[in-house]
């Protein structure tokens, strides 16, 4: 790949059997083609009966486990917990016959990752190399895989702008990060950013402190359920999809990810059974059940951290009534 400037909403994919980094600024090699696609025109169903064991869960791994560094998914304790159980249930959902763990919320300072702060949009971001590392001794027993989740912008190395995302697909971990889901982090008013001091040490943490986080709209949830599920998927051994409209589409940038749909094309879709198992016609219930469970009643604490009490809060699915509909007509078919 190329080095290169960050583009305006700029973000490519990248894909590889032993790791995977996706969201990185420039331009891609072989003509500006998304990475991991140039001479790749997706592979039939029948190659991933032959693919690695990490492709497939056994019966001792039939759950995921899913970490988020504590203090960076909402302005408030009981936004970043119902945040996390919508992601959590919309895995359980989409992978259906898998169990979703929620792991304990972890301090970046824990991870002992390297962070800096952005020279072009001067946003804090953390290595995200080392978070993967973290993340890989972290990993339980009986996890097929391990992902971390955060609203802190990532980074894979100091050549490079930033990622969305990064896995290894063979330690069966993954980071990913929804920072640039907000709609206002391209703004000029965008209220994360940071006056760069003379020097940052690599030991304060304390940056971090009272982080800024965007509000979570329907839009932001259904970028980071996108993103999830779609470098779920190639731990799972599904490669960037060419052959129809299909989650699994590799992407350039935010424009071109927003395009891709949310479901797997009829191909995907049977590579992601015969790993997990599932019947069609429950995973798509489950999916349309998600949709329709707009609120969670929760017993949490206040926006000041004061008192008890229960919060009913609305989960925004105002983006996904499109889908929904599309999957109702799938639904009809199949129970024909």
């Amino acid at each position: 790949m190329g080095r290169g400037v960050e583009p305006a909403r700029g973000g490519g994919e990248r894909g590889t059997a032993q790791g995977a980094t996706w969201g990185r600024a420039g331009a891609a090699a072989g003509g500006g083609r998304c990475p991991g696609l140039a001479g790749v025109e997706g592979a039939p169903h029948s190659t991933l009966l032959t693919r690695p064991r990490h492709a497939r869960p056994c019966k001792a791994k039939t759950s995921m486990g899913v970490y988020l560094p504590k203090g960076s998914l909402g302005n408030t304790r009981i936004i970043s917990e119902e945040y996390i159980k919508w992601l959590k249930g919309y895995c359980e959902a989409f992978f259906y016959g898998l169990t979703v763990k929620l792991l304990e919320p972890v301090p970046v300072s824990v991870t002992r990752c390297s962070f800096r702060i952005n020279d072009n949009t001067h946003n804090l971001q953390i290595h995200a190399g080392h978070i993967l590392r973290f993340l890989k001794k972290k990993k339980p027993r009986d996890a097929f895989c391990i992902v971390g989740v955060t609203m802190i912008d990532l980074y894979p190395r100091d050549s490079w702008n930033f990622v969305f995302g990064q896995a290894s697909l063979t330690d069966g971990v993954g980071i990913f990060s929804f920072a640039r889901y907000g709609s206002d982090f391209y703004s000029s008013r965008y209220e994360g950013r940071v006056n760069k001091p003379q020097r940052v040490s690599s030991s304060d943490y304390s940056i971090f402190d009272n982080y800024y986080i965007p509000e979570v709209t329907s839009v932001l949830l259904l970028r980071s359920c996108k993103t999830l599920t779609h470098e779920i998927g190639h731990i799972f051994g599904l490669r960037h999809c060419q052959w129809l409209a299909c989650l699994m589409q590799g992407s350039n940038h935010l424009e071109e990810a927003d395009r891709r749909p949310l479901n797997l094309c009829p191909i995907c879709l049977r590579k992601l059974q015969c790993a997990v198992g599932f019947s069609i016609i429950e995973r798509y219930q489950a999916l349309v059940r998600w949709i329709d469970d707009e609120t969670v009643h929760t017993p949490g604490v206040s926006t000041e951290h004061s008192r008890e009490h229960d919060v009913n809060l609305p989960k925004p699915v105002e983006a996904f009534k499109e889908w929904k509909e599309w999957i109702i007509k799938c639904l009809a078919v199949v129970q024909k």
